[in-house]
């Protein structure tokens, strides 16, 4: 039984080689967001934080708030608001990750072996390696460039609600609509050259030769 089953994954990965990079590429890419999440709502907490204190000090207003560090906002963000907030706004950037990894994974796999090539004797160039990982870094971000645009859109609806303002969307697809509304198809890849430039120069040292 287990050697049939082995055999048809075997089977199913030589079928769509492609296909089977994404879709472990997207689940290991979503199980890396989930449980690094906290991590990333705590760091922009602690940025608001320290602007809303540094506004308050300019504007005249008295002593400033007492700075908590990451352990102690994240703490606190578990007394005050329950364990569940920690991975409040973690759905879009699950969902950039799973297009962003997928996609640059394939996109990487396919330069190597269909585009730039190996070598006679099987080996792959470092600079071929070079070169192949920042194109598959620039495509995956220029592809995923919509889903990161609804993820920071996302984020700044948390400091919203933090600074007591008014909510602007009202989750991801409400994000999606009022992005092609406000901006047409275009305004979703709004911003997207320097976050490709950085994509690319980021995926640089994320591959090897192989």
């Amino acid at each position: 039984m287990v050697l049939s089953t082995e055999a048809e994954e075997s089977r199913l990965t030589a079928k769509w080689p492609r296909m089977t990079t994404f879709i472990l590429s997207g689940v290991a890419a979503s199980v890396a967001e989930i449980v690094t999440f906290p991590l990333d709502l705590t760091k922009t907490r602690l940025q608001i934080q320290g602007e809303a204190a540094l506004r308050h000090h300019g504007d005249g207003g008295g002593r400033m708030a007492s700075h908590r560090g990451m352990f102690r906002t994240a703490v606190g963000i578990v007394g005050e608001e329950g364990l569940l907030k920690l991975w409040q706004g973690a759905t879009p950037a699950i969902y950039r990750h799973i297009v962003y990894s997928g996609v640059r994974m394939v996109a990487y796999e396919h330069i190597r072996d269909s585009v730039l090539g190996r070598n006679e004797d099987a080996s792959f160039p470092l600079w071929k390696a070079v070169l192949g990982s920042m194109m598959a870094g620039a495509i995956g971000q220029f592809v995923a460039s919509p889903t990161d645009l609804v993820k920071v859109q996302m984020q700044m609806e948390g400091r919203r609600r933090l600074e007591g303002k008014p909510p602007r969307v009202c989750g991801v697809p409400h994000a999606f609509m009022k992005i092609i509304t406000e901006g047409g198809i275009r305004g979703l890849w709004a911003g997207w050259v320097p976050n490709v430039q950085r994509a690319a120069l980021v995926n640089l040292g994320g591959k090897s030769p192989v």
